[in-house]
């Protein structure tokens, strides 16, 4: 049965295909895929690879976990599936303000010295 792998610590400029051929030195890679920023169009410095088999992912993890690819060092794991996220979408804090403490108390300021 397949199994998803994750990849961190991809350097920037690594490509899917470069990704591919990396792992494929440990087996039959059914699928590489680099995380793209949406803003930016760049890589988000991790991936996931899926491997044929458990054995082939297990081997892998055991190859590339720790090691070197492009500068950067390589955490290898088995991927964890998606959490739930909380419906709302953004990620920005929609809770009203403070108000910024514009005008209240003192009255006069100038002689607060």
């Amino acid at each position: 049965m397949a199994m998803k792998l994750y990849v961190g610590g991809l350097s920037y400029d690594t490509t899917q295909q470069t990704l591919q051929d990396t792992f494929a030195q440990a087996g039959t890679v059914t699928s590489a895929t680099i995380i793209i920023d949406r803003m930016t169009g760049r890589s988000k410095g991790f991936g996931f690879v899926e491997m044929a088999t458990e054995e082939e992912a297990k081997k892998a993890i055991e190859m590339f976990n720790g090691k070197e690819l492009e500068g950067r060092t390589l955490t290898v794991n088995e991927a964890r599936p998606l959490e739930a996220r909380p419906s709302g979408g953004g990620g920005y804090n929609r809770g009203g303000g403070g108000g910024g403490g514009y005008g209240r108390g003192g009255g006069n300021r100038r002689n607060s010295w």
